[in-house]
């Protein structure tokens, strides 16, 4: 199974650490974030890596090369214009070709052993690993049924998830799209609307660092 990791963005929220470097490139413990991604990936037996630049597109490409440091062929799409998450999937399509592909954003932090998502037998569109609703993000993104299945709103038991910006997906997902911005959520609401996208919940290590003071709680928690 391929990976593309969603590295386009210019990082707003996260300015000024992002005025002269692209988020991907942040440093977390001494390392930069979307390297934790590259040895996750490879230990757990991907080999293809796919990247979506735009925003100093130059400086990652640099950092990262062909990743063979990792014992992995990345390829790049370069975003001429900022295309949101689905959008750059969608360009990316070539590359990433027919079968389900696994997706994550570079800007979380996690413990998640993406072994296992190697091995999941897709059934839909898409799957979705899902995490508590973090302190910024209460009111989540989707309930998750007893079937598996992602729903819109909360479960009859009142509760919702937040995505860990990582899963697998079908290119069937995105067969009707056309080129352009669009983002991911519209996708997930109609297949979730139509029973097409499940979910797994995960309780281990999980950070979304999408601002200074997210990257800095987690570098204060990584040095204790």
């Amino acid at each position: 199974m391929k990976a593309m990791i969603l590295a386009a963005g210019r990082g707003e929220r996260m300015m000024p650490l992002t005025r002269a470097m692209p988020k991907p490139l942040l440093q977390v413990a001494g390392k930069p974030l979307i390297e934790y991604h590259l040895e996750a990936l490879a230990d757990a037996g991907v080999s293809d890596v796919i990247i979506n630049v735009h925003y100093f597109a130059d400086q990652i490409m640099r950092a990262l090369g062909n990743g063979d440091r990792w014992g992995l062929s990345i390829s790049y799409s370069m975003e001429e214009t900022l295309l949101e998450t689905a959008g750059g999937i969608y360009q990316a399509l070539e590359l990433l070709g027919d079968e389900p592909f696994m997706v994550i954003s570079a800007d979380v932090k996690t413990h998640y052993d993406f072994a296992g998502l190697l091995q999941h037998d897709l059934v839909g569109l898409a799957h979705l690993v899902m995490v508590a609703n973090p302190e910024h993000h209460q009111s989540g993104d989707f309930g998750l049924l007893d079937s598996g299945q992602l729903c819109l709103g909360a479960n009859p038991n009142g509760q919702t998830y937040t995505w860990a910006s990582i899963g697998v997906f079908s290119a069937a997902m995105f067969a009707n799209l056309t080129p352009g911005r669009r983002k991911l959520r519209e996708l997930f609401d109609i297949a979730a609307a139509r029973g097409e996208i499940t979910g797994e919940v995960f309780d281990g290590s999980w950070f979304d660092i999408g601002t200074p003071e997210r990257l800095s709680e987690v570098n204060s928690l990584l040095e204790e």
